[in-house]
């Protein structure tokens, strides 16, 4: 690890509009700047500027970016109104880390990717311009969606994940002033900017997270992955289905690490609204999901493996909303 400076901000404007990299828990930025793929030269802690609390906002919750991952989990308006981002983020890490991780870091977690991690790699994403070890390498765990020439890597959370499919909104604040991004939206797809994870602008941060109201329905989280704790996803599904006389009446999907960012299906939401359930439809909402999709190599497994999780968390979330 190279030296660096060390500050604490007292409240969130000593951390907005700085070039300091922010630091809370640093579960990931640690483990990254240990290995010098990240060698920021300044520091600027900011857990103890407040932003740690869960409020209610209206009828949705806003959620301040330093609450730890363990203890939104367990919020009881969480568990009772919106449990599918409990059961996502209890599905990532592992205790230890959850207690340490906050609402902010996940979101702004970086990849995985072998190559991005292994310094004397070529990788895009670190140093842009070296190329995609990953492009005729060893991809497993890499894009099928929304990938380009310049980077298949994908976002290796789950809490994000849940937000998208939720429609929750990330609140940040910079040298601009305060503004908005959708969930959806808060992460990038690579384009020729892979280095650029997210829409944040230089010198913003993240102030909290916005829950609209509940959605109600069944919600299921669905992580698929090699072992059944401490792993990333191969695929996870994060679906809200409420039924109505028999026909879905409402469905949000969304997808993690199979793109640089969860994966959102609009096409497939609106194929399945207002439709009875049946394996035929699933089938060929899961078509919608995957248009476009391509393996590249090693990963071509995640397609048919993401066509067999949608179906069975479809038909596991219309048996029990009926």
């Amino acid at each position: 690890m190279k030296a660096f400076d060390y500050a604490r901000a007292a409240t969130p404007a000593d951390a907005i509009g700085t070039d300091a990299r922010i630091i809370a828990g640093g579960t990931n930025l640690l483990d990254l700047m240990k290995l010098q793929v990240e060698t920021p030269a300044r520091l600027i802690d900011i857990n103890h500027v407040g932003l740690d609390g869960v409020e209610r906002d209206g009828e949705g919750l806003r959620i301040g970016a330093l609450v730890r991952n363990s203890d939104l989990a367990a919020h009881p308006a969480v568990r009772q109104d919106w449990p599918l981002l409990s059961r996502a983020i209890l599905a990532g890490a592992s205790p230890q880390l959850r207690n340490r991780a906050t609402t902010g870091g996940n979101l702004m977690q970086r990849t995985r990717c072998y190559y991005f991690y292994d310094v004397d790699a070529p990788c895009n994403k670190r140093v842009p311009g070296s190329g995609c070890g990953a492009i005729g390498g060893v991809n497993r765990i890499h894009a099928i969606l929304g990938a380009s020439d310049h980077c298949i890597a994908t976002y290796p959370g789950d809490m994000a994940v849940a937000l998208s499919a939720l429609d929750a909104v990330v609140e940040v604040e910079g040298p601009g002033g305060r503004r908005e991004i959708a969930a959806t939206d808060f992460h990038r797809l690579p384009g020729d900017r892979p280095d650029l994870d997210t829409e944040l602008q230089p010198g913003e941060m993240i102030l909290s997270v916005r829950l609209p109201a509940p959605l109600g329905g069944r919600q299921i989280y669905r992580k698929v992955r090699d072992r059944r704790s401490y792993a990333f996803a191969l695929v996870s599904v994060a679906a809200v289905v409420t039924m109505r006389a028999g026909r879905m009446d409402r469905v949000r999907l969304a997808f993690g690490n199979v793109a640089h960012k969860p994966w959102r299906a609009p096409a497939a939401e609106r194929m399945l609204t207002g439709q009875a359930p049946s394996p035929e439809l699933f089938a060929r909402a899961a078509e919608a999901v995957l248009e476009g999709a391509r393996g590249q190599g090693h990963n071509d497994f995640k397609i048919p493996l993401l066509r067999r999780t949608l179906a069975a968390v479809l038909a596991e979330a219309v048996q029990e909303t009926e």
